[in-house]
């Protein structure tokens, strides 16, 4: 491997534009970028060469930017990938779209052809800019050297500012080759501290708490950053209220507490929205309108206090009637504080009915057994959800793809931390599961991390398999195979249609590890299922577990037997 030498900001005489691009990425403290260069980011790849940031080469442009984004969700700060123009560029689209949706604070870096002088016409040249703009927080053009501190700043800035998202700069060949003035200097970053909720928002949602009858609290994806987690839990328990979660906001607290009811994973009609419709207001904690509604507004209906750190994005489905905007952990605590000099003080007769709650968490817990040690092959979904979650421990990590195992797994698996099931409920993009899985093992090379990806969804990106195995991750990748598009068959089905067009073929996914360098397990029993995860996480590596899963638990649980037992909770 190449020695990286340092450029001091002190030459900026002597070095060119993409060092002095390098350099204010050092100064931002950016460790490593992911992606696929090309002929165009040659000056820049040289300048990374020679810097402390290490370069992760992956296969598909669209890995990198699921891989940055991922590193953005788990630590909050930017993660970077790199294309060239055009093609490059448009692959690294969905994962903007990915990190926009669900607010990862992401750079994309692309490479353009000469700005100033070229011979080479229109080849392989798109508005890049104009592409990202609809996409990203930012999106720039990089035409002077002396410019690139600044733009890098804000852009740093605007990406990690809640809420988050990602940013894009392009930086075109002949820019990277300029000399920047001498007097040309690198910004520092800049503290920034989140602003507190208004006294009169706290006061006025103490007041909609204390006249609620049935109150319940909505955790969402927003409520996944540092310190929330604390102050949600220490809410609850001083409240004595219980609590449901989005998919993306899974872990926050401990959904192994007493007074969790369960997450939001169907549309409607579960146990929990059952909970949801009977609640006279809902305290949303961290969610927004971008990821599929767990619940739906209407005029005269339950009440809703906004908590989050900017203000609600209005909707037909969603208008909630108080606002309380500002640093989500700040604002948790005042209103702690809040309804409990409100008790003391006798200002607010506060008598909530929960029992309501107490009969739906008592049918969650209930169906979620159901099944979960059956021997039936093909795996039934209770099945292999119940043993993921006996092999997985509380600081292992689960990386979901999208398909109908998504839905199991957000209803019946139990997070017991933060950021420990990463899955996408915003543009909800299959493809994403191994890359997010990756970068979570390649963060915590010592914590179990298990990706679970359909056979559609891991065909997508599987060829980062060759990259798991060459940055020798401990990675686990567990394959639902049903041979089919199994979520969209299933809605066919529900919907009345034929059987057509959503079933293909796969290849050995044995012999397709064993390609990679990986190990290859398959699964021929349920009974199989512990001893070979447990055996892959102790021996290390990258293994794949090719499961074959009986879907046909679909349509009796989510469909007849909701519908026929619903009532009775009534």
């Amino acid at each position: 491997m190449s020695e990286k030498i340092s450029v001091s900001a002190n030459d900026v005489q002597q070095i060119k534009a993409s060092d002095l691009f390098v350099q204010a990425l050092e100064k931002e403290g950016v460790c490593f970028i992911l992606g696929v260069p090309g002929e165009e980011n040659l000056d820049l790849l040289e300048s990374i060469r020679k810097s402390s940031i290490e370069l992760i080469l992956v296969r598909h442009e669209q890995a990198a930017a699921f891989m940055a984004a991922t590193y953005g969700r788990l630590t909050g700060q930017i993660g970077v990938c790199l294309s060239t123009l055009g093609p490059g560029a448009t692959n690294l689209v969905t994962g903007a779209a990915y990190a926009k949706l669900g607010a990862m604070p992401m750079l994309m870096i692309t490479g353009q052809k000469p700005v100033k002088k070229s011979k080479q016409g229109l080849f392989q040249i798109i508005d890049t800019v104009g592409m990202m703009m609809p996409l990203t927080k930012f999106t720039h053009q990089l035409i002077n050297a002396n410019n690139i501190p600044a733009r890098i700043r804000e852009a740093f800035r605007l990406a990690e500012d809640e809420r988050p998202g990602p940013v894009h700069l392009e930086l075109p060949e002949d820019i990277a080759k300029e000399l920047p003035d001498r007097d040309v200097h690198i910004f520092e970053r800049s503290f920034v501290r989140r602003p507190s909720a208004s006294s009169a928002s706290i006061e006025e949602a103490v007041r909609l708490i204390a006249e609620s009858r049935h109150p319940l609290v909505l955790i969402g994806a927003g409520a996944n950053r540092k310190r929330v987690s604390d102050a949600l839990l220490s809410f609850i328990e001083s409240s004595g209220l219980y609590f449901f979660d989005t998919q993306m906001g899974k872990g926050v607290v401990d959904e192994r507490h007493q007074r969790f009811l369960g997450t939001a994973a169907l549309s409607s009609g579960d146990y929990v929205h059952c909970a949801i419709d009977y609640a006279d207001l809902i305290i949303n904690v961290g969610h927004d309108v971008v990821e599929k509604p767990p619940f739906f507004m209407e005029p005269g209906g339950k009440k809703v206090i906004h908590i989050n750190f900017s203000p609600a994005d209005v909707h037909r489905v969603y208008f909630p009637q108080v606002e309380v905007v500002g640093d989500i952990a700040n604002s948790l605590q005042d209103l702690e504080r809040s309804l409990a000099a409100a008790r003391v003080n006798q200002s607010h007769a506060i008598e909530h009915d929960l029992s309501y709650f107490e009969k739906v968490k008592v049918e969650v817990e209930r169906q979620i057994r159901e099944r979960c040690d059956s021997d039936a092959f093909p795996v039934l979904p209770q099945r292999l959800v119940a043993d993921v979650r006996k092999v997985i421990p509380d600081e292992g990590v689960i990386a979901l793809d999208n398909g109908m195992y998504k839905i199991w797994f957000a209803r019946n698996y139990k997070a017991h931390k933060a950021n420990t099931v990463l899955l996408d409920n915003a543009l909800a993009s299959m493809g994403a599961g191994l890359p997010s899985a990756m970068m979570a093992a390649y963060l915590n090379p010592t914590t179990p991390v298990l990706a679970i990806c359909g056979d559609g969804g891991f065909m997508m990106n599987s060829q980062e398999m060759e990259t798991a195995v060459r940055l020798k991750l401990n990675l686990v990748v567990l394959i639902v195979n049903d041979s089919a598009y199994g979520m969209i068959k299933w809605k066919q089905s529900q919907e009345g249609f034929e059987d057509f067009g959503l079933s293909f073929g796969n290849p050995d996914f044995v012999k397709y590890a064993e390609a990679y360098g990986a190990e290859g397990h398959r699964v021929e029993a349920a009974a199989d299922i512990v001893p070979l995860l447990e055996h892959c996480f102790k021996v290390g590596g990258v293994h794949i577990l090719d499961v074959p899963i009986d879907y046909s638990e679909n349509t009796r649980v989510f469909t007849n037997e909701l519908s026929e037992r619903i009532c009775l909770l009534a």
